[in-house]
């Protein structure tokens, strides 16, 4: 199994940056992609970014697209998301998920990745 560990939220004023780390450990070898999801409260949890574990390769949500960066330190087994512009509407708690060779599911979907993390507050003030 995967145990996936998120941090680098907090409070920030719109425009500001934040960059969140996401710790991967245990069975490292088996991951494909690794996702950035949010959750608002009493919406579902929205895919924001993902990263092939291979080759780097990303691609994003348009509500994030040239704002947000997403990016991988093999050695590290850590993924990243920078966060630059940030919005009100940005204000959530951040998850990061992975995504197995054999998982099916849509690559933007929640339902498509696991061993989701606890979780990391992200609030942007207006």
């Amino acid at each position: 199994q995967v145990h996936m560990v998120e941090s680098g939220g907090g409070l920030v004023q719109a425009g500001g940056s934040l960059r969140l780390s996401c710790a991967a450990s245990g069975r490292t070898f088996s991951l494909n992609r690794v996702g950035w999801f949010r959750q608002a409260p009493g919406k579902e949890r929205e895919f924001v970014a993902a990263i092939r574990w291979s080759d780097g390769d990303t691609y994003y949500a348009d509500s994030v697209k040239d704002r947000f960066t997403i990016s991988r330190d093999n050695a590290k087994n850590t993924v990243y998301l920078q966060m630059n512009s940030l919005k009100p509407e940005d204000t959530a708690v951040y998850y990061c998920g992975a995504r197995h060779f054999l998982t099916t599911g849509s690559l933007y979907s929640a339902a498509g990745f696991g061993s989701w993390g606890q979780g990391t507050q992200v609030t942007v003030s207006s």
